[in-house]
């Protein structure tokens, strides 16, 4: 029996298939009865479910991350595909394909963290050099920077999403430095790398990928700064050399500015050359995340347009439904 993704039910399309559980709530509808809300999930993207009349036993039967089988009915309310569950059972995580469930495969990221490497030898700069390296050589970071997603909904939202954003804004700003040569590319590719940095303590590993206490609390703008003195300290011992204090105080900015504008959280505009370009193809690179995800997350069919997206404020229009873009390798 063919599989079907999510990106290809149908309405009115019975279910009977094999997907990622997150997002597990127990909610009360109107009458005050309760429903087992969770988010399934596959490769193509993913879609809401719901199972009426539920206890604690049906909420206890499977966890966050869990690979469940969905037993049901396909249907568009408001616009958005959802699946009314009949039943809702674990299914032991040796009896699946992960190449069926997430869109980057290890082979994928291994790739991307090669280029990673590749990549950043284009930094010259002996005092960025050695704190790059630092990053690198630090297994613990690079296994969580590899493995996490860059957001939880927004944009890059699958394991080795914020690798594959970061690689795409490094091979965008490789290009960058070419043609606008009054930029420090190795500030910049530095910048690049360390930018995002506060999300692998502001995401928590567990399978859902929700946001920590200290993420809420604190977010990973701060956490990144605290985590850049912690490495350039690092960098200062195996070197032998104090960093350059200008230097420091770029990379702050760069991390402190790249979201732009203060309405977006940014606790200070892009004040520097760099960082008013990290700023930008960090914008680009979600945004056009944003998109795929949004054509992907639409019933296939008839209708040019994406379902209307709230965090981009819009419907998009699609024409005919473009598939998920392959990892970039290079611009």
């Amino acid at each position: 029996m063919t599989k079907r993704f999510v990106s290809q039910l149908h309405d009115q399309e019975s279910v009977n298939e094999i997907f990622r559980a997150t997002h597990k709530q127990l909610r009360p509808n109107r009458n005050g009865q309760l429903y087992l809300y969770c988010r399934l999930s596959d490769k193509t993207g993913s879609i809401d479910a719901l199972l009426w009349n539920v206890s604690e036993e049906h909420y206890q039967a499977f966890e966050d991350g869990d690979y469940v089988r969905a037993e049901g009915l396909a249907q568009l309310y408001h616009g958005q595909m959802q699946i009314i569950l009949r039943r809702i059972t674990k299914v032991a995580g040796d009896q699946i394909d992960p190449a069926d469930f997430f869109p980057l495969t290890q082979e994928q990221i291994h790739r991307l963290k090669v280029r990673l490497r590749e990549t950043l030898r284009e930094v010259t700069d002996p005092a960025l050099a050695t704190l790059v390296e630092c990053f690198l050589i630090d297994d613990q970071f690079m296994q969580a920077f590899c493995e996490l997603p860059a957001g939880v909904r927004a944009h890059h939202a699958y394991p080795g999403g914020l690798l594959e954003h970061v690689v795409t804004m490094l091979e965008m700003g490789l290009q960058a430095a070419r043609c606008y040569p009054n930029v420090n590319k190795s500030l910049l590719l530095t910048g690049i790398l360390v930018h995002d940095i506060g999300k692998l303590e502001e995401l928590s590993p567990h399978p859902s990928a929700e946001y920590t206490d200290r993420g809420q609390l604190v977010g990973h703008v701060i956490i990144g700064i605290e985590m850049l003195h912690e490495k350039v300290r690092q960098a200062e011992m195996l070197s032998g050399e104090k960093f350059p204090p200008e230097l420091l105080l770029r990379l702050e900015h760069i991390i402190a500015s790249h979201h732009g504008e203060y309405e977006f959280g940014s606790p200070r505009l892009p004040m520097t050359l760099e960082a008013l370009l990290i700023h930008h193809l960090d914008l680009m690179d979600s945004k056009y995340s944003a998109f795929m995800q949004a054509f992907t997350d639409t019933p296939q069919g008839d209708n040019p347009w994406s379902r209307f997206h709230p965090q981009l404020g819009r419907k998009l229009f699609r024409g005919s439904s473009p598939s998920r873009p392959g990892v970039i390798s290079e611009c």
